[in-house]
């Protein structure tokens, strides 16, 4: 069961269905069980923190400059959807991050994670005000190369050996959309309230 999203502190990005907030330690529950229920969603893919102290870790991450981890919740019963980190967040002349995303399987294929994606997109551009946002995919992952692609990502090229994921190392295409692409190229993102 997740929390009421009262406890999930207060919205950074609201959409027609996903409400997005910063991970917070008192997510934990909440987060696990959706981990854990979604675990061959995920494999091999992405091996999300799947116990107390790995969630812990995750949290504290959070809390340098150069990485944010937000999560999408479903507005209307608080479910957890998806999980967007925005990673090694770099400023200066390079204002870019990249972007790292795993669903709730038991909400996979509803449009909520590309909801929660493109609501980080905005949280990215307009809050933090970077510059380009790039995403890295497994050749085989096809949900997920098929939403890089409808949030407005652009294919930059193919990378061997890219990531060292679930024990192995991963090949990846690399996609990437900068503040000037985006939402014009990307889906109809919903108007703030």
């Amino acid at each position: 069961m997740s929390p009421p999203l009262a406890d999930s502190g207060p919205a950074l990005e609201v959409g027609r269905r996903v409400q997005l907030h910063v991970l917070r330690s008192q997510d934990r529950d909440a987060f696990l069980a959706m981990v854990a229920a979604s675990r061959s969603l995920h494999t091999p893919w992405t091996s999300p923190p799947a116990d107390p102290a790995a969630f812990r870790a995750l949290v504290d991450r959070g809390e340098s400059s150069d990485f944010v981890s937000l999560v999408g919740w479903r507005s209307d019963d608080g479910t957890l959807v998806a999980v967007v980190n925005l990673s090694q967040i770099v400023r200066g002349s390079f204002q870019s991050c990249y972007c790292g995303f795993y669903a709730n399987a038991a909400t996979a294929g509803q449009g909520l994670t590309r909801e929660a994606l493109d609501l980080s997109l905005r949280y990215a551009f307009i809050t933090l005000g970077l510059h380009r946002v790039e995403a890295n995919v497994q050749p085989s992952n096809a949900a997920s190369l098929r939403l890089v692609r409808r949030v407005g990502f652009r294919h930059e090229g193919f990378s061997p050996r890219y990531l060292h994921i679930d024990g192995a190392w991963r090949d990846h295409e690399r996609f990437a959309i900068t503040a000037e692409e985006w939402p014009s190229n990307a889906g109809v993102i919903p108007e703030l309230p």
